[in-house]
């Protein structure tokens, strides 16, 4: 079990025959730093409640990360290379990890290494990093810590998902909203996020009978943000950039509904802009759940995908479209994303589902029963009690994430042996198996 440092003095007497001086620390013993002390810093940067020492403790993981060659990167030069059409694209998951994040993203690690995949994002959206108490920099050195546990050399691609406008707060006060996405993606950045999507896409107005008004907006705020993106990168980082024209959950997206996009962020944007598009083709976020608990079966447009993703490339050479909400599709679609232009697929509520599905009762009940307590006034008047318990069970994972890491050993092997047996299929069907030869020069 990972152990609390009691001071700095602590932190310096338990680092010196490993790595040396915390404050430039070189690897002496990879043995004793990856069976154990990895661990305790990673739990100390989530759980130490000594402001000092976690400070300490979150600047040393980053620079381990660079000793070890544990390297956050951007995607970009992959997706630009498949939207001059220099190669045929596969489809990348990207996997949102909202609990047991050093844990799920070791064993990621472990299945890209097993494998040989070149590239898989870890990813987080902005509600996400609130309802499970998940700051971007806890969550980029979850995913670093992790890599430098399995000795992970190749690069790690860490993204931040549907860094998305509220629209109630928008409209209230536009330049505030603003600057609250202006300084989650500064947080971001700084963290060593490299791979960003920025979603407006709840601005856009179907009300408005003209498609450019309805995305205007939409494309408006995504080119501000870009540009914003554009100057704070790093040196030598070409961060890579998502836009939506499509809100998930919402009516399907159309190619004329991404012209129309595509025209006025050029107009703001010529060059150096997005690198793929995110459209809505039916899915919804968490799925839909039945009276009973069970979902509902999702009807996926592919046709979306593919005339727009084909656009996106053909046209803007773009690297094609993103499939949101994909985790609690049936397995054989999978197949079908990669022949459908699509050049990412978003994976979330299917692996909180499993977590929820191998938990100990005892845990499970206690989560369930703070929902009901704490949670009563999300329930709507014709939801079952298996329906309020599903749409609101992410609610609970910030609450009990140190219940959640202090899982024993055997538990949450359970949780992540049908994670892997989850995810396997999935990237047998996208086609990421044995890609790293393809992926490695675009990033050497």
């Amino acid at each position: 079990m990972p152990r609390l440092f009691s001071s700095l003095e602590d932190l310096k007497n338990q680092s010196n025959q490993i790595i040396g001086n915390i404050n430039s620390p070189q690897v002496l013993d990879e043995t004793k730093l990856r069976s154990s002390f990895i661990d305790d810093l990673i739990y100390n940067a989530l759980f130490q409640p000594d402001e000092e020492i976690k400070q300490k403790i979150n600047e040393l993981i980053y620079l381990l990360a660079d000793a070890c060659n544990a390297k956050s990167s951007s995607i970009f030069p992959l997706y630009n290379a498949v939207g001059q059409g220099e190669l045929v694209s596969f489809v990348v998951p990207a996997i949102n990890i909202r609990c047991l994040t050093y844990d799920t993203a070791r064993r990621i690690l472990q299945i890209m290494t097993r494998k040989d995949i070149g590239v898989i994002i870890f990813e987080i959206a902005r509600s996400e990093m609130g309802y499970t108490e998940q700051s971007p920099k806890e969550f980029a050195l979850s995913i670093l810590a992790a890599a430098i546990k399995e000795g992970y050399k190749d690069p790690i691609f860490i993204q931040g998902d549907h860094f998305q406008f509220n629209k109630n707060l928008f409209v209230e006060d536009e330049a505030r909203e603003i600057n609250n996405l202006k300084t989650l993606i500064s947080d971001a950045v700084q963290a060593k996020f490299y791979n960003i999507d920025i979603d407006a896409s709840t601005l856009v107005d179907l009300t408005k009978p003209d498609l450019k008004d309805q995305q205007e907006q939409n494309a408006q705020m995504t080119a501000l943000l870009t540009k914003y993106i554009r100057q704070i990168q790093p040196k030598n980082t070409v961060i890579s950039i998502g836009g939506e024209i499509g809100h998930i959950g919402d009516k399907n997206s159309t190619l004329s509904d991404f012209e129309a996009f595509m025209t006025l962020f050029k107009n703001e944007v010529p060059k150096n802009g997005i690198s793929k598009v995110s459209v809505q083709t039916g899915s919804s976020h968490g799925g839909t759940p039945l009276p009973d608990g069970t979902l509902k079966k999702v009807e996926i447009d592919f046709s979306v995908l593919k005339s727009i993703g084909k656009v996106a490339k053909d046209k803007y050479h773009l690297a094609g479209a993103v499939q949101h909400g994909a985790s609690t599709l049936p397995i054989d679609n999978f197949g079908q994303l990669k022949d459908s232009s699509t050049i990412e697929v978003h994976l979330a509520t299917g692996l909180q589902n499993i977590v929820y599905d191998n938990l100990p009762n005892r845990l499970k009940e206690e989560m369930y029963s703070w929902i009901t307590t704490h949670l009563s006034q999300a329930r709507l008047p014709e939801q079952t009690e298996e329906q309020f318990i599903y749409k609101n069970r992410k609610k609970a994972l910030g609450q009990f994430k140190k219940d959640l890491w202090d899982l024993n050993e055997t538990e949450k092997v359970r949780i992540l042996d049908q994670l892997e047996s989850y995810l396997l299929p999935i990237f047998t069907g996208v086609g990421v198996l044995h890609t790293r030869q393809i992926t490695d020069p675009y990033f050497l």
